[in-house]
């Protein structure tokens, strides 16, 4: 289940839920080939962008980047994957101890995105074996630097999270609640001893634990609300990915000037038309100002990309050149900002 803040101090509302393997965990989730030699027969899901193939020589060991998240059921081990995806990490679901170092050995053969990788053990991964520790001295003693993320949380609290999803805890069995979180307690003792970043989520919400992974582990460009100005004709329907949508047709179109009709709105020619007419400049300012002061927000919420479209009938000249002006005007206010055009060239 998708984790959502709740009264509870909840951070993982699958706690108890051990997602199914091989099925889908959120939205945007894909299966990858990757780690299929790994973990194919197992059911292990893969997330986050496919390795490329490698050309030229592979990193070395120690220059592979991994990262081990583990922890007590409950503790928000599914946050913790989607933010490290945030910032570039790929993320491997699911994976059984035995495979670690095959997993490890696939990302340092790979390279490429594959350099960062991150691997999320849960209960089932546990049942092929029990000596998690052990595994994670085997990844440093081959000269991987794994680090190793540690989730906790108090047994009031995890109680609470079970209770709201109605779902036993996966080493319950027949006994009750706090038998099965004392029994993965004591599991997890030597590999929560060996963690590199312990974090108690007991009073962490969805946006702190992932604000702080975050932080933790990715560059500041990787944590950057990153913004496509997309233009578009509105007889070709509108971008279903935006986030706002502009309308550029209450300018004079540059269609009906004979000596501009051919040209497009990244001809200066055109774009000095379009940003000479009355109007066009205050507009280009005023939703440079409105996605400046919401930035913040979004990148406090999560949001790592935003679409902001901006129509003209047919998609090539007054909708072309305000989105290249806008998108310059966000990168001279520090924002990540970049100008396509969806349309350009259709007519």
């Amino acid at each position: 289940m998708e984790p959502t803040n709740d009264r509870n101090g909840g951070i993982d509302r699958d706690a108890g839920a051990e997602r199914e393997p091989g099925a889908d965990h959120s939205a945007g989730e894909e299966r990858h080939a990757g780690a299929d030699q790994a973990g194919r027969a197992e059911g292990v899901a893969v997330t986050g962008a496919a390795p490329p193939e490698q050309v030229g020589p592979g990193p070395t060991s120690s220059e592979t980047d991994l990262v081990i998240v583990t922890g007590v059921s409950g503790g928000g081990r599914s946050t913790v994957a989607r933010a490290l995806e945030n910032v570039g990490y790929y993320v491997v679901d699911n994976l059984p101890q035995t495979l670690m170092l095959d997993m490890a050995q696939l990302a340092h053969e790979a390279g490429g995105a594959a350099r960062h990788t991150a691997m999320v053990l849960d209960v089932r991964s546990r049942r092929f074996s029990t000596d998690l520790a052990g595994a994670i001295r085997a990844l440093r003693e081959r000269g991987f630097q794994a680090r190793v993320i540690f989730l906790d949380a108090d047994d009031e609290v995890l109680i609470r999270r079970f209770e709201s999803v109605r779902r036993p805890h996966p080493l319950q069995g027949n006994g009750r609640l706090v038998d099965g979180i004392a029994a993965e307690r004591e599991l997890l003792a030597e590999a929560r001893e060996l963690a590199d970043v312990l974090i108690d989520t007991s009073h962490l919400n969805v946006n702190q634990l992932r604000a702080r992974i975050e932080e933790l582990f990715g560059a500041e460009d990787a944590r950057r609300l990153r913004v496509t100005v997309l233009s578009f004709g509105f007889k070709y329907g509108l971008p279903p990915d935006a986030d706002f949508v502009l309308d550029a047709r209450f300018l004079p179109n540059p269609y009906w000037v004979p000596e501009l009709r051919e040209r497009t709105g990244r001809d200066p020619e055109v774009s000095g038309y379009v940003l000479g007419q009355r109007g066009a400049v205050p507009f280009v300012d005023t939703y440079a100002r409105l996605i400046n002061a919401t930035a913040a927000g979004f990148e406090r919420e999560g949001k790592r990309y935003l679409t902001v479209a901006v129509g003209c009938t047919g998609g090539k000249h007054r909708s072309v050149a305000i989105a290249e002006e806008l998108a310059r005007r966000l990168r001279t206010l520090r924002l990540a900002a970049s100008a396509q055009h969806r349309d350009l060239g259709r007519e």
